[in-house]
């Protein structure tokens, strides 16, 4: 029944207005807004629905995950934006917050959140 829906994913935030300006002028993402949601277009067509939640509650999980193909680049650009990556307890990173995995043992991975706490990352595989 649903195998051929073009299925979407979202998540919440505490203020739409701060969401769209991170995800515009720092992320350099296309985000339209419609009554009241945002929605951003990402590569290859994928979409990702953003909404207001009072209450909101920031999830102890990655909600987005963005590949680059280098992640040393794309790490420097977003520090450069005034991105701050975060660290977490038994993960070593780098002095840039990348983890570095191992050749075929994982990605090089840096996460950063939003205005809202929503946990990102840029990775490589």
């Amino acid at each position: 029944m649903l195998s051929d829906s073009e299925a979407f994913s979202g998540f919440a935030v505490s203020d739409p207005a701060a969401a769209k300006a991170f995800y515009t002028d720092v992320l350099g993402l296309r985000v339209t807004e419609e009554n009241g949601l945002l929605t951003l277009h990402l590569g290859g067509g994928t979409t990702v629905l953003v909404y207001p939640k009072p209450d909101f509650t920031p999830a102890s999980f990655t909600v987005l995950n963005f590949p680059v193909a280098d992640i040393d680049a794309a790490v420097d650009d977003l520090i450069a934006r005034g991105v701050t990556f975060q660290r977490y307890p038994g993960l070593e990173a780098d002095d840039k917050g990348v983890m570095r995995a191992p050749a075929g043992q994982g990605p090089q991975i840096a996460w950063f959140t939003d205005p809202a706490g929503n946990i990102f990352s840029v990775l490589q595989t």
